[in-house]
């Protein structure tokens, strides 16, 4: 994913973004829904505008409607924050997207083992997501776009793969989606995802998000009687809770909670820009899945209250 929204920004961003063209983020966007941005800013001089979260964690629709204007060329907003869990409602964000002719990407990495998504009905211009959220191999992702946009993106890697015809006084290149696939392809992680996306289906989509909205209210609910706990995100928040316990850094919890067979993310999540505005340098997250059952909330439970007890 993280490859394919650089794709995105040194292809089509670079052909039909310049100067006083201006892209709407998030304040809750991971690093690599940031960064390539950034760099597309120093090569183009485009702008940059954040539209703010609000109180619970959800992009603030609201706020984006009154930022957004005809010189706003792209929004690129998180399906799913990886951080807070909150689901952006996306037919809304692409009507604001349209209402000023702005094309739309969304980051699907964290929705799309979780949420049924079809890309034709969102009507987004890009959607990209990682394998490895899906179950899957680590070091592959997808890029969707819209047909038509695809077509006319220029090539961004050169290589083998990605050719038509080649003499030293001119090249001519695949089409697309062979065009943006330069040199030998993981053949074996490609496998990989796609079984894993089979595996999923296979399971059913309506199934995991029930099975993962009910543990994560079991677990905020578990978490909420902890005096020492602070939970970040929405109540409905989509298959992850994040949380920071008083007095104790994420890291040292994250520890302790490993030697109780307990694993959880701690740290910035890459989306340091998101700890700064809830004040926090870290925190923990605990994430669910298919194989995921009201045991892990005890030991989860568990785990925090011998925390407690070491710290005092």
């Amino acid at each position: 994913a993280t490859e394919a929204i650089n794709l995105v920004a040194q292809t089509w961003g670079v052909a039909n973004l310049k100067a006083g063209d201006r892209i709407l983020l998030s304040q809750l966007e991971h690093h690599s829904n940031i960064v390539p941005w950034q760099l597309l800013r120093d090569r183009t001089g485009v702008e940059i505008d954040v539209c703010p979260i609000t109180e619970d964690g959800q992009i603030d629709l609201a706020a984006a409607e009154r930022m957004l204007t005809p010189a706003h060329k792209l929004v690129s907003f998180a399906h799913v924050s990886n951080v807070l869990g909150s689901v952006l409602n996306v037919e809304h964000a692409v009507k604001l997207a349209r209402n000023v002719g702005a094309k739309i990407l969304l980051d699907g990495c964290q929705s799309v083992a979780r949420i049924a998504v079809d890309v034709h009905a969102i009507d987004a211009d890009f959607y990209v997501f990682s394998a490895h959220k899906l179950y899957g191999p680590t070091g592959i992702g997808a890029l969707w776009a819209k047909p038509e946009i695809l077509d006319a993106m220029p090539p961004w890697q050169g290589g083998g793969a990605m050719i038509d015809r080649v003499t030293f006084e001119k090249t001519t290149y695949a089409p697309a989606p062979q065009r943006f696939e330069a040199g030998t392809p993981a053949i074996v992680e490609a496998i990989g995802f796609g079984a894993a996306a089979d595996y999923v289906t296979g399971v059913g989509l309506d199934v995991i998000h029930a099975h993962e909205t009910a543990l994560v209210a079991k677990a905020r609910e578990a978490l909420q009687a902890m005096n020492s706990i602070r939970l970040f995100g929405p109540d409905d928040s989509a298959g992850i809770v994040s949380f920071a316990m008083e007095g104790v850094h994420p890291h040292d919890l994250g520890t302790i909670l490993d030697e109780e067979g307990v694993a959880i993310r701690a740290g910035h999540h890459c989306a340091q820009p998101l700890m700064d505005h809830l004040g926090v340098p870290a925190t923990a997250r605990a994430s669910f899945g298919i194989y995921s059952d009201e045991s892990d909330i005890a030991a989860l439970v568990r785990g925090i209250e011998r925390t407690k007890r070491i710290f005092g």
